[in-house]
């Protein structure tokens, strides 16, 4: 168990005390201690003021409360000392959790999990119609289940679009829209079907836009990285462009595109994404998913990790694991270590890249190593060739003839299906042939 006590120069409109439980052989990214460092980041991102924190290490959640009777007293005591408005949980509470716990502490203290408080982040900072309705989404579909006592305070909407605000209980939490104060189920589900309707058609106008980028043949190049790594920061400098950036987690939701010119008179897409973290809400995931197959068409991944963060590989780790989570784990993927220019000593820019093999340091910056990195991005895209095989269906002529022109063919074989070719292509070319790819390589 541990506690501190923080200030903010900010007014942040709530108090909040942080609890933190590990529960034991479950596999983690972060340190109880480094994954509630990160709580209190958020806490601060989304306007609270985080005055304290407890922990506990249990071998399973108590069915009742999460944390056992003994740590509910101790948590009170806190609270009557840091006369805190609120109790955050880094780990996210199931309904019986969340109504057990507010019964226990009471009507004047509320209780937010960590991913009520990323759907709040997301809500803050979602500005685009799209990025507003996958939050939208999102808090619906976590709010679901929890149509209880504890939602009789849901926000009301302050107007359409995103950057709306609203109160929830003077948590602050964004709402999804004006609500009663015993929210119909039916009326929610109906909702919620609404919202996947509207983000279906999303998806459907991101593929259309898709394609015509493949016609055009251009190679697109995705940036992934956990939060506040310095994705936007990389893609101003990269495309001389605008794109928000502010040093606070999730500064940019919606997937923003420049073309950028590469060695040798090439170019390519580059695109920028939400940033990850570790327990990405699950319905974030699903919200997300017309902006995250952004991703996942990508024909080279840009992994962008903030070399001065001292959880950098943990981090990286999380990266990776959200990749196989949403189907992007085959594509190849090329680390840059950001932020250099903030190490006290350059030699330990030598030193990171050796715990990254095959990654290039930058700084997103000052410019340093971006010319580096731009020469191995063409080098991948345009100048190496990665072997793969292929099984084309007889109607995917055009790929087949693609193939033949911009590949080398090494094998070729007919069956009654289609033809299985073997060969070496381009890395610009790969996301064509992906869906039909029998093995892959990375870079």
């Amino acid at each position: 168990m541990s506690k501190k006590s923080t200030e903010s120069t900010n007014n942040p409109r709530e108090k909040a005390f942080l609890v933190g439980v590990q529960i034991r052989g479950e596999d983690q990214v972060l340190t109880l201690e480094e994954s509630l460092d990160e709580l209190a980041l958020l806490a601060e991102t989304s306007g609270l003021i985080v005055v304290g924190q407890l922990t506990q290490k249990l071998d399973k959640p108590y069915s009742k409360t999460y944390i056992g009777p003994g740590k509910i007293d101790e948590v009170k005591a806190f609270i009557n000392e840091y006369q805190a408005d609120l109790i955050l949980f880094d780990n996210e509470l199931n309904p019986r959790h969340l109504r057990e716990l507010e019964e226990s502490f009471g009507k004047d203290i509320r209780i937010l999990d960590r991913t009520a408080l990323i759907l709040d982040i997301f809500a803050q900072h979602a500005r685009t119609n799209e990025g507003a309705l996958q939050v939208e989404l999102a808090q619906y579909e976590y709010r679901l289940p929890r149509l209880t006592r504890s939602w009789t305070h849901l926000a009301r909407q302050a107007g359409g679009g995103a950057g709306r605000t609203g109160t929830a209980g003077g948590v602050g939490l964004r709402g999804p829209g004006e609500t009663q104060l015993e929210v119909d189920r039916r009326d929610v589900r109906k909702r919620i079907s609404q919202l996947k309707a509207e983000l279906e058609k999303v998806r459907v106008h991101r593929n259309q836009y898709r394609a015509r980028r493949k016609r055009s043949r251009i190679p697109v190049v995705a940036l992934v990285g956990y939060t506040n790594a310095g994705k936007s920061t990389l893609l101003n400098y990269l495309a001389d462009s605008d794109v928000y950036v502010a040093d606070e987690l999730f500064a940019t939701l919606d997937p923003t595109t420049r073309r950028v010119e590469l060695p040798g008179g090439n170019s390519a897409l580059i695109t920028d994404t939400v940033g990850f973290i570790q327990k990405l809400p699950t319905p974030l995931v699903a919200a997300f998913r017309a902006t995250l197959e952004e991703i996942n068409e990508a024909d080279l991944l840009l992994h962008v990790v903030d070399i001065t963060n001292p959880h950098a590989q943990g981090q990286a780790k999380a990266v990776y694991q959200t990749l196989m989570e949403i189907g992007a784990d085959e594509i190849p993927v090329l680390t840059a270590l950001n932020k250099i220019d903030k190490l006290p000593d350059a030699k330990l820019a030598i030193d990171a890249l050796a715990a990254y093999p095959g990654a290039v340091a930058i700084s997103a910056m000052t410019g340093e190593g971006i010319d580096n990195l731009l020469h191995r991005i063409n080098d991948y895209l345009y100048e190496n060739y990665t072997e793969i095989t292929v099984h084309l269906p007889y109607q995917e002529g055009g790929l087949s003839a693609l193939f033949h022109e911009q590949g080398q063919v090494e094998r070729l074989v007919h069956t009654e299906t289609g033809v299985e070719i073997t060969g070496r292509l381009p890395g610009r070319l790969l996301a064509q042939f992906r869906l039909f790819q029998k093995k892959s390589k990375e870079i």
